[in-house]
C-alpha cells in the first residue's frame, strides 16, 4: 500500500495572506529568518491579520541558513514560555524548517533529536499545536512537505526529518511576497525546484499522483524560471505556485543523489542549496540516464525539447540544464565556482562516504557505489561528462 499527503488547505495567490484573518486560535508563535521581513512590513502585515482573527502573537527572529540544533532548541524554550496553540514558520526553507523542528520537541519535550532523525519515527503532532507554513521564496517547498532539514553546528552535517506528521496543515502561498527577491535568490531557489521535479519525477516510488505534479511543474519552470529571473511578474508568481508542485511530488516520491550530494557539499564548500543542485544536475542526469531513460525522455518532452530518440531527448536534456545555468548566471562546476582543487581532494572519501549513506540516495533511480560516488563527485569539479 503507497500515500500520498499534502497540506490540507492551500492558499494561493494576491493576497492570500489574509487567510489567517480567519483562523482559529488564542496564541500564534512566528518563526522568521531575518530581519528582512521585519524591516519589509511582512511580519507586521502577518500579525496585523492575526489580531483581526483575535490571536496574541510572538516573533521568534534569527534563523540562520542552515537552520542548528542550538536554534532549535531556543525556539523551544521561548515556545514552553508562551504556549501557542498555533506555530507558523514564514520565509524560506531555513525558517520553515526550524519551526517545524521546534514544533516537534514542543509537542513531545521528552523526545530525543536522534529519534526524530530517524524516517517516519515521530509521534503524533497537534496535541498542542497546528501549523502554518508562508513561503517568501520559490523553491525549497517546504511549506507542502514533511521534511525538515536540521544542521548540527557541531559538526556540520545536515539531517533530513521526514515524517507525514510534519506536513503543514496549512500552506499559503501569497505572490505578493516573492515579488522583490533578488536574481540570484530566484536562480538558486527556481533550479532547487527543477531539481526537486525532475528527482521525484525518476524517483523508484514515484507513482502517478507524483508524476502529474512534477511533470506540471517541470512544464511551468520551463516556461517561467528564465522570465521570472529577468523581473517578469507573472512569471514570478507561477515559480510561487510550480515550486509547491514539486513539492508536493517530493514530499512524497522523495529524492535522488543530486540532494544526496548537496546536504553534504554545500555545507563543506559555503555553497547555497539550490546553487549546488543546479551544478550537481545535468551530471546526475548523465549518471542515472542508463536507469531512467524513459522517465529522462519524458522529462524532455515535457520541456519540447528536440530529438528522435531517448539518447538524443537525453542529449537535449543535459544540455538544456547547461543552458538554463548559463542564462541564470551560475557556473557549470564546483571549480568554476571557485572551489580549491586541494581542499575539494581533501574531502573528497568523505563527501562521497556520507553522500551515498544520505536517505535520498535510496530512492535514485541507479544505484551508486562510494567509489562511483568519487567518480561523479571528480567530474561535477572538473566539469567532465559522465562516461560510467
Amino acid at each position: 500500500m503507497k500515500r500520498f499527503t499534502i497540506p490540507r488547505d492551500v492558499f494561493f495567490g494576491e493576497n492570500a495572506s489574509e487567510h489567517l484573518k480567519t483562523i482559529k486560535g488564542k496564541k500564534a508563535f512566528i518563526v522568521v529568518g531575518s530581519e528582512r521581513t521585519v524591516k519589509d512590513g511582512t511580519t507586521d502585515m502577518i500579525q496585523k491579520y492575526l489580531k483581526e482573527a483575535n490571536i496574541e502573537s510572538q516573533l521568534f527572529v534569527g534563523i540562520e541558513n542552515d537552520p542548528s540544533i542550538a536554534t532549535v532548541k531556543k525556539g523551544v524554550e521561548k515556545m514552553n514560555e508562551f504556549q501557542p496553540d498555533v506555530i507558523i514558520g514564514l520565509g524560506g526553507g531555513s525558517p520553515i524548517d526550524a519551526a517545524k523542528a521546534m514544533w516537534i520537541f514542543y509537542e513531545h519535550p521528552n523526545f530525543t533529536f536522534e529519534e526524530a532523525a530517524i524516517p517516519f519515527n515521530l509521534p503524533e503532532m497537534r496535541k498542542k499545536a497546528t501549523f502554518y507554513a508562508i513561503a517568501t521564496t520559490s523553491g525549497t517547498a517546504t511549506e507542502v512537505t514533511s521534511f525538515s532539514v536540521i544542521t548540527d553546528e557541531k559538526t556540520g552535517i545536515k539531517y533530513p526529518i521526514a515524517d507525514y506528521n510534519i506536513t503543514p496543515d496549512v500552506a499559503i502561498l501569497d505572490t505578493n511576497l516573492v515579488k522583490s527577491m533578488p536574481k540570484a535568490l530566484v536562480a538558486d531557489t527556481g533550479m532547487d525546484a527543477l531539481t526537486h521535479a525532475i528527482e521525484a519525477y525518476t524517483s523508484v516510488v514515484a507513482n502517478p499522483f507524483t508524476d502529474a505534479l512534477a511533470g506540471k511543474s517541470i512544464e511551468m519552470i520551463g516556461s517561467n524560471l528564465v522570465k521570472s529571473f529577468n523581473g517578469e511578474n507573472e512569471a514570478r508568481d507561477n515559480m510561487h505556485i510550480a515550486s509547491s508542485l514539486a513539492g508536493m511530488s517530493f514530499s512524497n516520491a522523495i529524492l535522488g543523489i543530486v540532494h544526496s550530494i548537496a546536504h553534504k557539499a554545500g555545507k563543506i564548500f559555503n555553497i547555497s542549496h539550490g546553487m549546488t543542485n543546479a551544478i550537481c544536475l545535468s551530471y546526475v542526469i548523465q549518471f542515472n540516464s542508463k536507469d531512467a531513460t524513459q522517465q529522462y525522455s519524458e522529462i524532455a518532452r515535457i520541456l519540447k525539447l528536440k530529438g528522435s530518440t531517448d539518447s538524443e531527448l537525453i542529449t537535449s536534456l543535459v544540455d538544456y540544464i547547461g543552458e538554463m545555468r548559463t542564462k541564470l548566471n551560475m557556473p557549470h562546476s564546483l571549480k568554476e565556482y571557485g572551489v580549491d582543487e586541494a581542499f575539494f581532494l581533501s574531502k573528497l572519501d568523505d563527501l562521497a562516504t556520507t553522500a551515498v549513506a544520505d536517505p535520498c540516495t535510496g530512492t535514485n533511480p541507479r544505484k551508486i557505489s562510494t567509489e562511483e560516488m568519487k567518480k561523479l563527485l571528480l567530474a561535477i569539479f572538473n566539469g567532465e561528462k559522465i562516461t560510467f
